[in-house]
C-alpha cells in the first residue's frame, strides 16, 4: 500500500506513519524526521504561516557600548527648595506653611527649620525631583514665604 507522499512520487522524509497489526489495542507509531535547517535571522527569512517573533532582550551590542550608554544615563536630577528669611513671617506661619506643604515634614522639624531659616538666613526645606520641586516652592511662595530660586543639588 502507497502512502500520499508516495504516491505523489515524493520521499517520506519529513514525517512517515506506520500501523502495527495484530496488537490487541491498535497503535500508531510515528516517526518524525525533520531535516536540519538555518534559523531566520528576519521576518523574510521565516516560512509562510509562521509567525515571526523577534528576541527583544539578546542583546547585540558589544560589552564596551553597553558600559558606555550605561555611563551616559546620568540620574534624574534633584533640586533643593530653601525659604529665606525675612521681617514679615512669623515662625508659626514658617512651621504651619512647612507643616502643610512638605511630606512627612512633622511639626518639630518645621520649627527647627524656621529657627535655621530665622539663625542663617536660609535653610533647606526640601530636597528631591525637579517636578516636586517647583510644586513646594510654588505652594511655599504663594503662602506669602520668601523663597529662593530653586536651586540643583
Amino acid at each position: 500500500m502507497l502512502t500520499a507522499t508516495e504516491a505523489r512520487g515524493e520521499a517520506p522524509t519529513v514525517a512517515s506513519c506506520t500501523a502495527t497489526a495484530n496488537v490487541p489495542s491498535p497503535r500508531i507509531v510515528l516517526s518524525i524526521a525533520i531535516p536540519h535547517a538555518p534559523k531566520p535571522t528576519s521576518p523574510d527569512q521565516a516560512a509562510p504561516g509562521v509567525a515571526w517573533l523577534q528576541n527583544s532582550t539578546a542583546s547585540t551590542a558589544s560589552p564596551a557600548a553597553t558600559l558606555e550608554k550605561q555611563q551616559q544615563r546620568a540620574p534624574y536630577p534633584n533640586y533643593r527648595v530653601v525659604v529665606l528669611d525675612d521681617d514679615v513671617n512669623t515662625f508659626q506661619h514658617v512651621v504651619e506653611c512647612l507643616v502643610r506643604y512638605i511630606p512627612a515634614m512633622t511639626p518639630d522639624q518645621a520649627w527647627e527649620l524656621a529657627h535655621r531659616i530665622d539663625g542663617e538666613g536660609s535653610a533647606v526645606v526640601w530636597c528631591g525631583p525637579q517636578e516636586q520641586a517647583e510644586l513646594y516652592h510654588q505652594q511655599l511662595g504663594a503662602e506669602g514665604l520668601t523663597m529662593a530660586p530653586l536651586e540643583r543639588a
